[in-house]
């Protein structure tokens, strides 16, 4: 059975914390989830000083700080990333994190991460997605703030530098925090699917609470990327949008039920079902007391519980015909 690749989005809720960091880790595992990935980046390479934070984040964190000051103090050393990695080992779930810059896709490969993480606001930058696509490793590329010719062109810059289409997942996403439900635009990914044939799709969630992800899974969603925090309260730029250990928790067992109900598209009777289907369906049964030598009409026979003898379905096939032997009331023929 498809099982679809869940991921726990920590981000940048570690609060520069390792401590904090190795808890959002703890909280990963318990709820099921497949992966857990932070947010790879140096301040200078991503930011210049003069850029305004997003409203939610003015929102959400001090105002008098700069954009460039909060993600500053955000920033994960390589020690603190071979630190993550190690736990993540010990704790048996795949530790993957979003590089943001060229020198973040170097220091990721050279720690050997599984699969690369495109961020929206990365999916116009030409240089950072020819150099993720040299890497020659999958990739799930975020959709966010983008129209279906941008995420193209995108494609196109990952297929020429030598990945192939069954390496990359193309995640429908809207960059609000949080966002709103009349913007989620759910069906967007499956027009992502029809557009771009051979490609895998899924959903990057920023909505409160859990009900689209697990709607995006009904759809098709062969990913899933969810952020969640250990505590909403918490200051930072992304908590309030993010979900407490649970809510992921339950959102997760959710798409794991969801995956079961999906099923393989025969259509059938079930295991759970065939003792049902003897006693809900219905047989040809004598009406009244039928002597032997009598003729079977509309009036002498009827259908009836249980479906273990001969099926309505061959009424025709009894009518006119000389019965062989006595039968009493609700006898079946």
């Amino acid at each position: 059975m498809k099982k679809t690749f869940i991921i726990a989005e920590a981000g940048v809720n570690h609060n520069g914390d390792l401590k904090t960091a190795f808890k959002l880790i703890d909280v990963a595992k318990e709820s099921g989830a497949d992966a857990v990935k932070f947010q790879t980046f140096k301040a200078k390479n991503i930011v210049s000083k003069s850029t305004e934070k997003a409203d939610y984040q003015k929102k959400t964190t001090d105002k008098d700080e700069t954009h460039y000051d909060m993600i500053k103090k955000l920033e994960l050393s390589e020690e603190q990333h071979n630190d993550l990695i190690k736990y993540c080992k010990n704790k048996k779930i795949e530790f993957l994190s979003t590089p943001f810059d060229l020198d973040s896709i170097v220091l990721l490969r050279k720690l050997s991460i599984p699969i690369y993480k495109v961020p929206s606001g990365e999916i116009t930058n030409y240089p950072y997605l020819k150099k993720i696509a040299q890497q020659g490793l999958p990739v799930i590329m975020s959709t966010g703030m983008s129209n279906l010719a941008e995420i193209e062109d995108a494609l196109e810059v990952l297929l020429t530098e030598g990945l192939t289409r069954d390496k990359i997942t193309i995640l429908h996403c809207n960059s609000e925090y949080p966002t709103p439900k009349e913007d989620v635009n759910l069906k967007a990914m499956l027009t992502i699917k029809a557009a771009f044939p051979g490609i895998k799709v899924g959903y990057s969630d920023h909505t409160l609470g859990i009900e689209v992800p697990i709607a995006a899974v009904a759809l098709g969603a062969s990913v899933i990327e969810k952020h969640f925090t250990i505590d909403r309260t918490l200051p930072g730029p992304d908590h309030r949008a993010s979900l407490e250990p649970d809510e992921l928790k339950l959102m997760v067992e959710s798409i794991r039920n969801i995956e079961k109900a999906l099923g393989n598209g025969i259509k059938g009777v079930s295991s759970s079902e065939k003792n049902n289907k003897l006693i809900s369906r219905k047989s040809i049964v004598a009406n009244r007391d039928i002597k032997k030598g009598e003729v079977f009409t509309e009036s002498n026979i009827t259908a009836k519980r249980p479906g273990t003898g001969i099926s309505p379905m061959r009424w025709n096939e009894v009518i006119g015909t000389v019965s062989r032997k006595d039968y009493q009331e609700d006898e079946l023929i």
